[in-house]
């Protein structure tokens, strides 16, 4: 694994990650009662604005984990497996940033 590439990729999406928080934090928001609108409109507007909050925690949690993982850059096993120490690859990191175990490992539990 090339540590500068998963450093490069690991700002990459921590950046793609804020730009989401901001998009969807623009979208959520009190509903607030229209006549303009009927009640199932409001309900399908409230149910929208629900889904948009557990879409902002979880972008909220990945740069959380992502903002972790990037603290730990200059530690000795970053980037590697805790079980066998192969490198786990980066996709993975970057999908699962809590990610310790190669997929082999994981597999395994």
């Amino acid at each position: 694994m090339d540590k500068e590439a998963l450093i490069a990729a690991l700002e990459s999406e921590i950046l793609k990650v804020r730009t989401t928080i901001a998009d969807l934090k623009e979208m959520t928001g009190p509903v607030e009662p229209d006549d303009a609108i009927g009640r199932v409109s409001r309900m399908d507007a409230i149910n929208n604005q629900a889904i948009t909050d557990a879409a902002l925690r979880n972008a909220e949690q990945k740069l959380d984990e992502l903002e972790r993982m990037r603290s730990k850059q200059d530690e000795p096993e970053f980037g590697l497996c805790s079980k066998c120490g192969k490198a786990i690859p980066m996709q993975r990191l970057l999908l699962i940033p809590n990610s310790v175990h190669c997929v082999s490992c994981a597999e395994r539990k």
